[in-house]
């Protein structure tokens, strides 16, 4: 059996019940397949896999808190931190229901060549609760943030462990846990990022994650002869990163005629309009039916269909695993050209390999997506300065961040015989830096 093998297989054993785990541990190790065998003998004696694949420090605790009713309610919370090898532990806190152990790590361990790929000194790692934001009141959210974060702050810090928003986690949620820990630790640093822009805050914070989704997506089709102006484009999900990449994409002259959320989606094919998915979706926080009783253009259905839309480019925004084999096939039946990853894993590792497999580009999420995480280290390194950079100086940074990241995964492919496999790139990009920093600190 293979070194791969040998670990993938340890794997699984030692973390029953977390399939996503799996799944990306799987991911990432067959597409370094090569690497490694070239290398086996060192990685194995150093067992670096079977560092890289387990966490540094797993953190499980309960979070007690009290609703409007006067009932105390209690969710557990986790924070993963993976490896600090080239840097702080840096990644979101998710807030949703469907949070659990495994998902925490199959994000934290993407987390580790994401950022890598942003070549920021950031490592890996991710958190979140079970608590659903969703129907509490501003009171119910603050009492928990405020709980969650008296026992999260005591392993945290701006050069140990800085965390960021992610689903359920936005401003508000932000600025209740800082707070919290500048009341408890008594100092003003940037332990989180996304805060708001008159306690630390970055400038195009909120916009990254979608706007640099479509800077890496326009550089990935014009590298393979093809232009974004006049492409149609299908996007899923209503949030932050679904909302940005929208406004951006049509900046750049594509027109995006789906977006979607977890009840049902929208078919607008005069295009999404920005401005009433930002009324219904960060002011009303409504439900996408309320976009299409405003908009004569727009279809609204029930349940899942975005895929089904014929179009030149597809983004899944929304969540994992929600591009499966049958979309991948309607996709390239319908002549898509790219599909570029926006959230985190959305796409199974069958509807990957069908997608690649068809001549369809494909950009994997720790690569799309890296913007976000990328503005949040832009944003430690102006807390570091004490400075608040404009708007355009953070999003040209950003634009140039994500461009440099599709040329290294690039590059990465073609170096190992892989040439247009641009997830064995990002993987394999991603990892050869952390492993010659692992390697260089010895066995820690």
């Amino acid at each position: 059996m293979s070194y791969v093998d040998e670990v993938y297989q340890m794997v699984v054993e030692k973390n029953p019940a977390q399939p996503e785990f799996h799944q990306a541990v799987k991911e990432v190790l067959e597409s370094l397949r090569v690497v490694i065998e070239a290398n086996e003998e060192a990685y194995k004696k150093d067992a670096l896999l079977e560092r890289l694949v387990t966490p540094e420090r797993q953190l499980l605790f309960r979070v007690p808190w009290v609703d409007d009713k006067g009932q105390v309610q209690v969710n557990n919370a986790f924070r993963v931190q993976f490896n600090s090898a080239i840097g702080p532990y840096k990644g979101g806190l998710r807030l949703h229901p469907s949070v659990n152990l495994g998902i925490i790590k199959f994000l934290g361990f993407e987390q580790i060549f994401k950022n890598s790929l942003t070549g920021l000194p950031i490592g890996g790692g991710k958190g979140g609760s079970d608590f659903d934001p969703k129907g509490k009141s501003d009171r119910e959210v603050m009492a928990f943030c405020q709980s969650f974060m008296t026992e999260l702050n005591k392993y945290i810090g701006a050069d140990t462990d800085v965390p960021a928003g992610d689903i359920g986690t936005g401003a508000r949620e932000i600025g209740y846990m800082y707070g919290q820990y500048k009341r408890i630790r008594g100092v003003y640093e940037g332990v989180l990022t996304g805060k708001g822009l008159s306690y630390g805050g970055s400038l195009a914070r909120t916009e990254a994650t979608g706007y640099g989704l479509l800077y890496l997506t326009e550089e990935m089709l014009k590298c393979n002869g093809h232009d974004i102006k006049g492409k149609i484009v299908v996007i899923s999900g209503s949030g932050n990163v679904a909302i940005y990449a929208t406004q951006k994409a049509q900046q750049l002259g594509a027109k995006v005629v789906t977006v979607s959320d977890s009840t049902g989606w929208v078919y607008d094919p005069e295009g999404i309009d920005v401005a009433l998915l930002k009324e219904v979706k960060e002011v009303k926080r409504a439900r996408l039916t309320e976009y299409a009783a405003a908009r004569p253009s727009a279809q609204y259905h029930e349940g899942r269909g975005v895929w089904s839309i014929k179009c030149d480019v597809a983004l899944p925004c929304a969540t994992q695993n929600e591009l499966l084999i049958d979309d991948a096939k309607a996709l390239v039946a319908n002549g898509c050209l790219a599909v570029a990853e926006g959230a985190n894993m959305p796409t199974t590792i069958e509807a990957t390999e069908y997608l690649q497999a068809n001549g369809v580009l494909f950009a994997p999420g720790k690569a799309a997506n890296a913007g976000g995480v990328a503005t949040s280290a832009l944003e430690m390194s102006q807390n570091s300065e004490r400075l608040s950079w404009t708007f355009e100086e953070v999003d040209s940074k950003l634009r140039n961040i994500m461009i440099n990241i599709f040329h290294n995964l690039d590059d990465a492919a073609k170096k190992y015989g892989m040439e247009g496999n641009y997830v064995a790139g990002a993987n394999i990009a991603g990892f050869l830096k952390v492993a010659d920093a692992m390697t260089a600190q010895g066995i820690v």
